[in-house]
């Protein structure tokens, strides 16, 4: 049994959902294509696919097979290349994950652009603030904001994002701005219940130890986005990431304050899977876009530190 043509029989008979449609994609007669995968399911003992009268399905073992598969023709199709030294154009789907708003803001953007200059690639994009795990959802690559955990995971990191207190100028010009953490005893403060800390606030001042403070809150709210409108209306000060606020505080809009006592800046990474060979697609996309979120984040954490208004006067 040739087993890479077997694979393919196999992934082209998921992916079309029947054997007919996989024998004509592949231009191989329906019997042939029945009887090939057959002799995979025997060769390995197990049921990979529920045959039916309207649509082929996976079993359980299928699903992971399969996906095997996909991985193992991609990587051959490349050493092959590779070997007789032919240029390869990236092609295939590229599955993604990445945290939905920082996802959105930044690397949304970045897809886009790689999708304009790499014509044969489509992306599957999952936006999620779950850490889903690459093997078990055969997912290619993730962008993870955060300390990433020991893992065989490979990692490129691509910049940082701040913790940071901000409030709108209204809100500080009736009630002062606080000049240290143990200030927002006299303030009025909206928390974002999602955190990880909860309704802790963790500051690091200069030269000493990280303190945590528990500000009395007059909104505690279940999203950034939502406790971020409420700061712009003037109801308090909040805490949150800085790419979540980076616009309203170039509009003006907010002001970020205690930024000596914010905590270590976050690291973002573009991880994948350790594998000995990495598809094309997945070496390009991270070339692409490695530079190009260095570069937005940057300009990002720049615009925290720039005077209010400033980057709408330059409009």
């Amino acid at each position: 049994m040739d087993r890479l043509e077997a694979m393919s029989i196999l992934v082209a008979s998921a992916d079309t959902g029947s054997f007919s449609a996989a024998g004509r994609l592949l231009g191989i007669p329906l019997p042939t294509v029945s009887r090939k995968v057959a002799d995979l399911e025997a060769h390995l003992n197990t049921q990979l696919l529920v045959r039916s009268t309207r649509k082929l399905s996976l079993t359980e073992a299928g699903v992971a097979y399969v996906a095997a598969c996909k991985r193992i023709l991609e990587q051959v199709d490349e050493a092959e290349s590779q070997a007789s030294g032919e240029y390869t154009t990236p092609r295939g789907i590229l599955t993604m994950t990445a945290p939905i708003v920082f996802g959105r803001l930044h690397v949304v953007p970045v897809v886009n652009k790689f999708l304009a200059n790499f014509a044969e690639v489509s992306v599957h994009l999952t936006l999620s603030d779950k850490t889903l795990n690459l093997v078990d959802e055969h997912i290619d690559l993730a962008v993870r904001v955060g300390t990433l955990p020991d893992s065989t995971l490979v990692a490129t990191k691509v910049g940082e994002i701040r913790r940071v207190v901000c409030g709108s100028p209204a809100y500080f010009a009736a009630h002062g701005v606080p000049k240290s953490p143990d200030d927002l005893a006299g303030h009025r403060c909206v928390t974002f219940t999602a955190l990880a800390a909860g309704m802790t606030w963790v500051f690091n001042p200069p030269g000493g130890s990280s303190k945590s403070v528990r500000p009395f809150c007059r909104l505690k709210i279940n999203t950034a986005e939502s406790a971020i409108d409420a700061a712009i209306a003037g109801i308090g000060v909040t805490n949150v990431l800085s790419y979540q606020v980076a616009r309203p505080v170039a509009e003006g809009k907010l002001k970020v304050v205690l930024q000596d006592y914010e905590p270590e800046p976050i690291p973002v990474h573009i991880v994948h899977a350790g594998q000995t060979l990495v598809p094309l697609k997945t070496r390009r996309f991270m070339e692409f876009a490695a530079p190009r979120l260095r570069k937005s984040l940057a300009v990002e954490l720049a615009k925290l530190d720039a005077p209010a208004g400033a980057a709408e006067a330059k409009k």
